[in-house]
């Protein structure tokens, strides 16, 4: 090809290039277009209220095409903006296949709801560098939970405040708070088995059943036994008031009759009986009873730091009134209850489907406490010794993560790669199935394998993978808790009972209910393990 035509061909590829919707002088002329035009129509004698009106809603709906592809750029999604709501249907009735949808559409993709920009990152790098800059970006929940949670919660803190919160609620997730945990936990476990062998054998969805005995064991460690079981039978339905508010983007405005408002009203008799215990536990406390929840190890701790440093002659320690210490227990809740009945219920599901799995997790229960101590009280070391249960809850939760996305906002421009910017104010939103279904760290990463986390596995490997439970400067508190839990109750339900799982052609497709289940709701059956083989 002669240089001329070289040259030819290289200013059309120029001019094509400019030529795209998406180029900014193209996007900058359009700007200009519109706002002469604006000003042009209204600048007539006779032109109708209709034409004025029309005009203006026109101007509007170029002008929001406008922003949002502006902010766009070449990302893929959405060509255009639905007008004014976006893509507000599909954030209200979201589905797995959509999310697939947008994760494989490129290492970031983007949509806009309402007046909110938002930015989807897919792969593990992007993911974890949006979870470990604070220079950048800070954790936004969503939007509903500003009000659900209170704008003064500590979960909205930043910076120093953060980490100096974080460090005081330290103490709630040591080695000898969880010792104190367990038989709680235990009590309460046994309480639902009980209740399911009831049933009889009966065949129904035990989603909301897991559900059940994931709150009361949350509400029973965090808050004690001295809460009646009529107000925590009316707090777990209260929560689903919370549950429900939880899409990505819900309606801006708690007006009566929305979700958010039902979920303020529930988070208000929550707070109520949540601070009635706390007074409760100070005065039992103050008469020198032992710690039997978290909330009375927090009021502990903070009753010894206070007299510590008394002692040393420095200053007193920050106090917590009653009701920042409930609104606290509320993020507990917030941050465990879903996320764990996810988990358990498929937990459950997935043994019933991989028999040879659940009677390795019996051999395993059988051999560390030994065949005629089988009824002996769940303790941390028992835990401890449980090396292939915690291969085995490891792999349920990296299969099917309950934790799916964790929303961002930008605080400024970001340049996240070379080749895009984040504009300051977008959610941006890292993404954890992706990194936990990589078959370079996972090989046949659909398949349930717990021993891919064992010595002769290669998961380990790949920890930064794995990000269940977050990273960076706001990773969950309570992993251990949560990793003990899971652990306690299999390792009960493997030694007393049998279950029976029927599947139907939706067992395996996820619905998403601020978490992610199975779309039958887990359809099992129950009865007594009679015989135990060593």
């Amino acid at each position: 090809m002669s240089s001329a035509r070289k040259k030819k061909a290289h200013n059309t590829k120029k001019t094509n290039g400019n030529n795209s919707i998406l180029d900014p002088r193209t996007l900058e002329s359009a700007k200009t277009t519109l706002t002469n035009f604006m000003k042009t129509a209204f600048s007539q004698p006779n032109i109708s209220t209709t034409a004025i009106v029309c005009s203006a809603v026109v101007g509007l709906f170029a002008y929001e095409q406008y922003w949002y592809l502006s902010k766009k750029k070449s990302l893929p999604g959405p060509k255009f903006k639905v007008p004014i709501i976006g893509a507000f249907l599909d954030s209200l009735y979201p589905t797995f296949e959509g999310y697939m949808s947008k994760w494989k559409s490129g290492e970031l993709s983007c949509v806009s709801v309402f007046d909110r920009f938002v930015v989807i990152a897919s792969t593990c790098d992007i993911s974890r560098k949006i979870l470990n800059s604070p220079a950048f970006a800070e954790p936004t929940v969503v939007d509903s939970m500003t009000y659900i949670l209170c704008p003064d919660n500590w979960v909205f803190l930043n910076g120093k405040a953060h980490v100096d919160y974080r460090r005081g609620l330290n103490v709630l997730f040591t080695r000898r708070a969880l010792g104190i945990y367990i038989p709680i936990q235990e009590k309460v476990y046994e309480r639902h088995f009980n209740e399911w062998l009831s049933l009889d054998g009966k065949v129904e969805a035990y989603q909301m059943r897991f559900r059940e005995i994931n709150m009361e064991s949350s509400l029973r460690v965090f808050l004690g036994d001295f809460m009646s079981d009529e107000v925590a039978k009316r707090i777990s339905l209260e929560y689903f008031n919370i549950t429900a508010a939880l899409e990505l983007v819900n309606f801006p405005i708690p007006l009566p009759g929305t979700k958010v408002y039902k979920a303020i009203q529930s988070r208000k008799y929550i707070v109520k009986h949540f601070i009635e215990s706390i007074r409760d536990g100070r005065k039992r406390l103050e008469k020198g009873e032992e710690p039997k929840s978290l909330m009375d190890a927090w009021l502990q701790a903070m009753k010894e730091e206070e007299i510590e440093c008394e002692k040393a002659g420095k200053a007193a320690p920050r106090k917590f009134d009653d009701r920042e210490i409930a609104l606290t227990i509320l993020t507990f809740l917030f941050a465990s209850q879903d996320a764990t009945s996810s988990a358990l219920t498929w937990a459950f599901q997935l043994l019933a489907d991989h028999p040879d799995i659940l009677d390795r997790v019996r051999e395993e229960q059988i051999r560390i406490r030994g065949a005629d101590h089988l009824n002996q009280p769940l303790t941390l070391e028992l835990m401890d010794a449980s090396v292939f249960l915690r291969q085995v809850v490891k792999e349920i939760l990296r299969l099917r993560p309950p934790v799916l996305m964790v929303p961002y906002k930008t605080t400024r421009e970001w340049p996240i790669n070379d080749n895009y910017t984040v504009p300051k104010g977008a959610m941006v939103i890292p993404t954890t199935y992706p990194a936990l279904h990589d078959p370079v760290a996972y090989p046949n990463p659909d398949n349930f394998d717990p021993d891919r986390w064992g010595p002769n596995g290669q998961a380990e490997k790949h920890p930064k993978n794995f990000m269940v439970f977050g990273n960076g400067p706001h990773h969950c508190l309570g992993k251990e808790y949560a990793m003990m839990h899971l652990m306690a109750i299999i390792a009960q339900a493997s030694l007393q009972l049998d279950w029976t799982h029927y599947r139907t052609d939706k067992s395996d497709d996820i619905s998403i209910f601020a978490t992610i289940y199975p779309q039958d709701g887990c359809i099992m059956s129950f009865k007594k393990r009679e015989t135990i083989a060593a």
